[in-house]
């Protein structure tokens, strides 16, 4: 395959208008960030790209293939005419060098972030960020360094709205093959952690259902707007659409 290669087609079923761009919806909020988009009346198109096919069809949705996220500039064309982008490509820290975690979280970001501005200068952009990211690029923490240089290259980059998401613990909903140790314990204290610490958990679906309605709500005024975990929180009491079943 080329290394962009679309895959299926779209069929607008004309429910909606707003044409969306999801990056990393084979990854867990990426997951559920599709899913609420392809049932929301608002969305006419959504459009995927990644690394992987996904094994999800629906007439909404049409599928971008695309292997290296250093060079978008074969993505222009897909990415013309887009209202908003959700963007969840990621990896954890520990599983890749970090030089490859800088690659992954500030590099991809601003590259993807670049031919998406010059394609649709008007879109709205949803970024998964992380709890701790530092804007001012000088933590000594490799991931809070790197995700805090990636959104201020957004904030940057001429968006006239631009959404930041620092989650905490993410909790998965549907069992997985947790990354570390770290995350397997997480995951097995999560009954008691969310009853002690509720500002520092929050489940994937929630998160991803937020990052969706910041950018279908949409604004008339420019907006750059940060929400650390308490405040995605609150923002999930608010929605109108429910969960996914787990």
């Amino acid at each position: 395959m080329k290394a962009t290669d679309k895959v299926g087609s779209m069929n607008d079923p004309k429910v909606g208008h707003k044409r969306l761009v999801i990056v990393g919806a084979t990854g867990m909020v990426g997951g559920y960030a599709l899913h609420y988009a392809l049932d929301h009346t608002a969305i006419g198109s959504v459009t995927s790209m990644g690394r992987r096919k996904l094994d999800t069809s629906h007439p909404k949705l049409t599928q971008v293939l695309h292997q290296d996220f250093a060079d978008c500039s074969a993505l222009a064309d897909p990415l013309s005419g887009q209202d908003a982008a959700i963007f969840c490509l990621g990896t954890y820290t520990g599983s890749v060098s970090e030089a490859e975690l800088r690659t992954i979280t500030v590099d991809y970001t601003i590259e993807f972030a670049r031919v998406l501005h010059a394609s649709s200068p008007g879109a709205a952009f949803s970024f998964l960020s992380g709890n701790g990211a530092d804007p001012t690029g000088r933590s000594r923490i490799p991931f809070a360094r790197y995700k805090g240089q990636a959104e201020t290259a957004l904030l940057g980059a001429g968006f006239p709205r631009v959404y930041i998401f620092r989650p905490a613990y993410i909790y998965p909903v549907e069992p997985r093959k947790e990354p570390n140790f770290s995350y397997r314990l997480l995951r097995g204290i999560y009954p008691a952690f969310r009853v002690l610490f509720p500002n520092q958990v929050i489940r994937a679906d929630d998160l991803a259902r937020a990052m969706l309605d910041v950018v279908v709500r949409g604004s008339a005024e420019r907006e750059a707007l940060v929400f650390e975990n308490r405040n995605i929180r609150a923002m999930v009491e608010s929605l109108q659409f429910p969960h996914r079943a787990s």
